[in-house]
């Protein structure tokens, strides 16, 4: 009988989405994304066919148990536990690949040892003799992902990375990954490009791995075809009749679709050694005869005779490690200018390092995402050649010296972010916090994983309070000097920028109107995922100065009961429920933001119990509720005077509201107690029953270290007895 199991495919950041959809046509079952990843289900034949048709995926996972990790014993121990004769011969061989870390496993490598430890210990004690380890070619292949104190075992089916297709005989000095490739045919649109009698054109082919992917693609050659060695074939479960099927079934589609296929693939390239190393590889993927190759620059690029339209795709130099960086621009803006002269009517898919030499180019991207390239974060930038412009037509007048001062420093905190947010993998930040006093804003970033706008950068622009003695006119101006520095220094069209701007009203400074677009995005943030809304509402639905706050929560929340009070649209605890929460309940009065946090619950994959909302005002139901909680979280506003209830003010308020709270906290319980009123100050005295710790600038994120007093933040605990 066929069983249903558990999968994890993992990816390059960037290819999460793509991959979903990958899957989900091959026929895997509730598939839906993570971080550098993509869990599905299915019988053993989706992970075989994953394992051989997934053009995107690095390694297919099948996880064999999760267990807490406080120590290196219990890891030990988690591992023992498992039956490993029923996925080993005692004659095979093994390897462990560990990664991630805890508070109290730091190092990989030891990881790694301590469950190949368990594992042969294992065989040792039951059988007297123990499997070898082989590094390279093991029977099976073990991963152990450690995230949150939490292991996670698994037998890898792939053996090794997935974007080694075992066609490439010798590449160039920058070789692009085989999945990152994909990725690019794809977003660029080459199956529709083909199917409506396109060409591929590659004006720096290099090893040709973009063209040898993309005949692949058109012509459904499944690409593990020639792969001869993957981490199942030695694992005790595999079923070798089924895999020879679905490899017969897959090698018969590849031979009719390169029956049909037509010599339409053109690569380039000024270096004769490459060209050379291009042959090789196509004759290896047996797609010599038609794939083209010639020698020429990228001064002399031409639309092929023939061809009536298609896709220019590119990885051209990124300056890291070949040539000089200061000669890129001048490369990538020839390349522009070819491709605006000679390819009009086409389509172009090329990723580069960064914006900079993105602008180079001089055309401008209808699309732009965010791809890793190994440990390097690109751009892939696709470009619609028809409608395609020089970048300096479409900035409009020159900025004035105001707003170049700001661009400049935008770019400058750009560049200074670069590496931390690419390493900690974060989308949504601030950029600009009134760096400069005369133009008093905060720009913050919000990258877009699904909904509008999907790979594209937004801006939210809000501006604060000017002084009383500028008049409202200056004011003015320099807002729109502001948003046009964000706009040419982030590369970001004003259509994706949401502006929050300030009037004159009875009883002080107030923002304006909304918009009401209804134009919903969904961002990442430590691999969950949350709906924003940057135009219709004052704020966003996500408080980015509350990010580290939220990440701890998520850490502490295991086997907890979590209250979130006054809890917008829930971020914290679906934070709470990723972390392993036992339960969640939710409370705030507004039912719009209610269901916007049931969307962020079913985005991650949680909803019903044990995630209860609660539609209340929160004093009157902590007044009246008689439940137990080990972490509370309290965010309360400044201030609120809505109809449905009493007025509120957090500085007259806080202390009855957190001695509610401490009535509802377990004895050894925390509440976290959260507010961004700016002149706020505890009343210590007040909770003298309570242990009271400022944990404040524990919680501020790195890129809010220009504004420190966004929020204060304390630990509230029952008095230590």
């Amino acid at each position: 009988m066929s069983v249903s199991r558990a999968y994890f495919a993992t990816c390059a950041k960037g290819l999460e989405y793509l991959l979903r959809d990958e899957l989900a046509a091959l026929g895997a079952s509730d598939v839906h994304e993570k971080l550098a990843g993509v869990a599905f289900a299915g019988e053993l034949a989706i992970g075989y066919r994953a394992c051989l048709e997934s053009r995107l995926a690095s390694r297919i996972l099948m996880p064999l148990a999760e267990f807490d990790v406080p120590s290196a014993d219990a890891l030990y121990d988690g591992v023992l536990r498992i039956d490993w004769s029923e996925h080993l011969d005692v004659a095979g061989t093994l390897a462990v690949d560990a990664v991630g870390t805890t508070s109290t496993l730091t190092h990989t490598q030891y990881t790694a040892q301590r469950v190949k430890d368990a594992i042969v210990d294992q065989f040792r004690d039951r059988v007297g003799v123990r499997p070898g380890v082989d590094l390279e070619r093991p029977s099976v292949r073990i991963n152990v992902r450690l995230h949150r104190n939490v292991a996670t075992v698994s037998i890898d089916l792939s053996g090794a990375p997935l974007h080694r297709r075992g066609w490439r005989r010798g590449q160039g000095e920058a070789p692009l990954k085989e999945n990152i490739a994909a990725a690019m045919l794809i977003r660029g649109g080459w199956r529709d490009a083909f199917a409506g009698g396109g060409a591929l054109v590659d004006p720096m082919c290099g090893s040709a791995t973009l063209l040898i992917e993309g005949a692949m693609m058109a012509a459904d050659v499944a690409p593990g075809l020639q792969r001869d060695y993957f981490g199942f074939l030695g694992w005790r479960g595999h079923d070798a009749v089924l895999w020879s099927s679905l490899r017969e079934a897959a090698k018969a589609r590849g031979e009719e679709g390169l029956r049909r296929l037509p010599p339409v693939f053109f690569g380039y390239d000024a270096d004769p050694r490459v060209l050379n190393e291009a042959r090789r590889n196509a004759q290896a993927a047996g797609l010599a005869g038609f794939i083209q190759l010639a020698r020429q620059d990228v001064e002399h690029l031409h639309r092929p005779d023939g061809t009536g339209g298609g896709l220019v795709v590119c990885n051209p130099p990124y300056g890291e490690r070949i040539g000089e960086r200061r000669e890129l621009p001048a490369l990538y803006a020839q390349l522009g200018s070819r491709l605006r002269s000679e390819f009009a009517g086409w389509r172009a898919s090329i990723i580069t390092l960064d914006d900079e030499l993105g602008h180079a180019l001089g055309l401008r991207a209808q699309k732009r995402y965010v791809l890793f390239n190994g440990a390097l974060e690109c751009r892939l930038l696709v470009l619609d050649l028809a409608a395609s412009e020089p970048a300096r037509e479409r900035i409009g007048k020159p900025l004035s010296a105001g707003a170049e001062a700001v661009a400049n420093r935008i770019t400058k905190n750009a560049r200074h972010l670069r590496k931390r947010l690419a390493k900690e993998r974060i989308g949504c930040y601030r950029i600009y916090d009134a760096d400069i006093p005369e133009y008093a804003a905060a720009v913050d970033i919000y990258m877009a994983v699904a909904g509008a706008g999907v790979g594209l950068a937004w801006l939210h622009i809000q501006e604060y309070a000017p002084p009383r003695d500028i008049p409202e006119h200056v004011a003015r101006d320099r807002m729109r000097d502001l948003v046009r520095a964000a706009s040419s220094a982030l590369d970001v069209p004003r259509e994706r920028i949401a502006l929050k701007t300030r009037y004159k009203a009875k009883g002080g400074s107030k923002y304006g109107r909304m918009a009401e677009r209804g134009e919903f995005l969904v961002v990442e943030e430590a691999g969950l995922e949350f709906e924003v809304n940057l135009f219709d509402y004052l704020d966003t639905g996500l408080f980015l100065d509350h990010r580290p706050l939220r990440a701890r929560i998520g850490e502490i929340a295991r086997d907890a009961r979590f209250l979130n009070l006054f809890c917008y649209t829930a971020t914290a605890s679906v934070h709470a429920a990723a972390g392993g929460a036992r339960s969640t309940t939710s409370v705030d009065l507004s039912a719009t933001y209610l269901e916007w946090a049931s969307r962020n619950f079913g985005l991650n994959g949680f909803s019903g119990a044990p995630h209860l909302l609660v539609q209340a005002d929160v004093m009157k139901w902590l007044e009246h509720d008689r439940g137990t909680y080990d972490l509370i979280f309290v965010d309360p506003p400044t201030f609120s005077n809505s109809k449905r209830t009493d007025d509120f003010d957090v500085q007259r308020d806080h202390v009855r509201l957190l001695k509610l709270c401490v009535a509802r906290l377990a004895r050894d319980g925390l509440v976290l107690f959260s507010n961004n009123a700016r002149r706020f100050r505890l009343d210590r005295e007040a909770l003298a029953g309570c242990d009271v710790r400022d944990i404040t600038l524990s919680t501020i994120p790195f890129d809010f270290a220009r504004n420190p007093r966004i929020h204060a933040c304390f630990e509230i605990t029952h008095a230590a007895t």
